[in-house]
């Protein structure tokens, strides 16, 4: 199995009613995904709303999260910005907060080039002993890292992973073929994961395995066992799970959805806000149908 696993869920961050980061919600949060089949965990990322945490918030996350699951999930820390020098600063304070690896979006808002990507993922690679997941997300960061970017970056004994969020299986499979072998593709998007996997791919960074974890670690683990059929029906069934929890801005439906499931979290920081009445209704129909909420 690659370093990271087949399912690796995108954790939501847990807030109180004052919107403070509720941190033994969390825990109980990370030791439920790993119950329910994740490999690891990724704490603080962009469903992790890190957009709107700090620097202390994150790190008291990583080790929170750590000593919750201990070894038997990965905990992979969101540790890209925008700023290089602030990214390796984040991920020095996640290796000492016992992360097992980062997760590395692409500069957002600045725009660089390819050149300036490869030396902004090359310059926090060099800096750790921690492996390093990229993270292409076009409709996130307004920039999308080519596929040659990506395959230079992959000749980083560290850099061992892509989230690939660019919605192009053309993408996807330029890198797997011209990639080293032990480089490993993860979906960015649930609906795309099973076509992805078709293509290459290991696994995917999950926002619907909150909710359904088990299914998605059995769809990768039937596809990779050769049967495609069986991971087909699983992804069918799961199909309309995966569109709703887009139905607008992520994390506002996924954390919709985990209260309406049993499970509340909190609602997202602003600027996000909580799903509309129409919105949840949907999520809830959804929910229903997987027999995941009260009917």
């Amino acid at each position: 199995m690659a370093t990271f696993g087949y399912v690796l869920t995108a954790m939501v961050t847990p807030f109180d009613a004052r919107g403070a980061v509720d941190y033994a919600r969390a825990a109980e949060l990370a030791k439920r995904l790993v119950n329910e089949g994740s490999d690891g965990l990724v704490v603080a990322g962009t469903t992790g709303e890190s957009p709107t945490l700090s620097d202390e918030e994150k790190i008291k996350l990583w080790r929170t999260v750590k000593e919750a699951v201990g070894n038997r999930a990965m905990v992979v820390a969101g540790t890209g910005t925008y700023d290089t020098r602030h990214s390796i600063h984040l991920t020095h304070e996640a290796e000492k907060a016992g992360a097992d690896g980062v997760l590395l979006v692409n500069p957002y808002y600045n725009r660089p080039s390819q050149d300036g990507l490869y030396a902004h993922f090359r310059a926090i690679a060099e800096s750790t002993r921690l492996p390093c997941m990229l993270y292409n997300i076009p409709s996130r960061t307004a920039v999308n890292m080519l596929p040659e970017t990506i395959v230079r970056l992959a000749e980083i004994d560290n850099i061992a992973a892509v989230k690939e969020a660019s919605g192009s299986l053309d993408q996807a499979s330029e890198i797997r073929r011209r990639a080293r072998p032990d480089f490993h593709i993860y979906s960015g998007d649930d609906s795309l994961t099973l076509p992805l996997l078709s293509v290459g791919g290991t696994g995917i960074v999950s926002v619907a395995a909150h909710l359904v974890g088990r299914d998605i670690q059995e769809m990768c683990r039937v596809f990779h066992a050769g049967d495609a059929k069986k991971a087909r029906q699983i992804h069918l069934r799961l199909f309309p799970l995966f569109r709703v929890l887009f139905i607008t801005t992520n994390p506002t439906p996924v954390k919709a959805a985990l209260a309406l499931a049993g499970f509340p979290v909190g609602t997202p920081r602003l600027p996000l806000v909580e799903a509309t009445p129409k919105e949840k209704e949907a999520i809830s129909a959804a929910l229903r149908d997987l027999a995941l909420a009260p009917a």
